[in-house]
């Protein structure tokens, strides 16, 4: 599903699920029990195909039948990994067990624990989930959980660790989520197949998650707009870097609109190699303001 194309500030640190590499800790909030699963199903999927080990701590009170099936669908796709041990779903009462109340020291320590154990058994590494509707089930204080967001820095550095720590927007102050959302190096886009826009203070302008055919009208709107912005300068960045999915539409799109920037006499596209590789194909080179810089996501 795509949602439009929109400015959103200076969120240097948004990025679609499917970007995620070890050693991130990655926000994400949503407002719909149906759009929660969006972001898990990709993680999870993709955490079994990179041969890394998964563990996922749904909100309490949502049956384990029910997460399986949510990441099965439309297939028994993850039975096999479940079979092996590679995924599992399970609690944070479970995690802090013995403990009856949270600590952060005791659930770092766990995680720790699991991330050198999944590697001791063969797995690239550690991805976990966590929704963290679990605050109210185990009686926790806001604060503690803050805490713990802000501190757990020593679970991902240099390591082999992935977290997702999901927000509903339902049960948390409004405060809360934005202090937890500038506490985590990431966050993620809650929708799959979305794109957003992000046009910074120096002029560059970012493209974050899929420009597919559903999207060009908002993509070339948004280029658009950036050339009109950036006339007086006569050059304009174009960041492709947090894309997951570009389009052979959006792509054409994207050369039409720097042929015609008259006005400009740069328009610079920062890109992977196969963007880069793609835009080529369709004539990039032969574009007299346009230049290809091969680059990935500055992170």
């Amino acid at each position: 599903m795509s949602t439009p194309a929109r400015d959103n500030g200076s969120s240097g640190h948004l990025v679609p699920v499917q970007h995620l590499r070890p050693g991130d800790h990655a926000f994400v909030s949503y407002g719909d029990d149906e759009v929660r699963w969006e972001a898990v199903t990709a993680f999870v999927r993709l955490g079994l195909a990179r041969g890394e080990k998964v563990l996922v701590l749904p909100s309490p009170g949502v049956p384990a039948a029910e997460v399986l099936a949510r990441l099965d669908f439309p297939s028994r796709s993850t039975a096999a990994a479940r079979a092996r041990g590679q995924l599992v779903v399970s609690s944070m009462r479970e995690v802090i067990s013995p403990d009856p109340e949270f600590t952060a020291a005791r659930q770092m320590g766990r995680l720790y624990q699991e991330t050198d154990r999944a590697t001791a058994e063969g797995y690239a590494g550690l991805r976990a989930f966590i929704d963290m509707g679990w605050v109210a089930a185990l009686g926790a204080e806001v604060e503690v959980m803050m805490r713990r967001e802000s501190g757990a820095h020593a679970l991902f550095t240099g390591r082999p660790y992935t977290e997702i720590c999901a927000y509903d927007r339902r049960r948390f102050d409004r405060g809360v989520l934005a202090a937890m959302e500038r506490a985590h190096p990431r966050t993620l886009l809650e929708r799959l197949g979305s794109l957003r826009t992000v046009r910074e203070p120096d002029g560059v302008l970012h493209f974050i998650g899929e420009a597919d055919a559903a999207q060009r009208a908002e993509f070339s709107r948004a280029l658009r707009i950036a050339l009109a912005h950036t006339a007086p300068d006569r050059r304009l960045t174009v960041d492709l870097t947090r894309l997951h999915f570009l389009s052979v539409g959006c792509a054409v799109s994207l050369l039409v609109l720097a042929r015609g920037a008259a006005g400009h006499d740069l328009v610079e596209v920062r890109c992977d190699r196969g963007q880069r590789r793609l835009l080529r194909r369709l004539g990039g080179g032969t574009v007299p303001p346009l230049a290809l810089t091969e680059g990935v996501a500055p992170w």
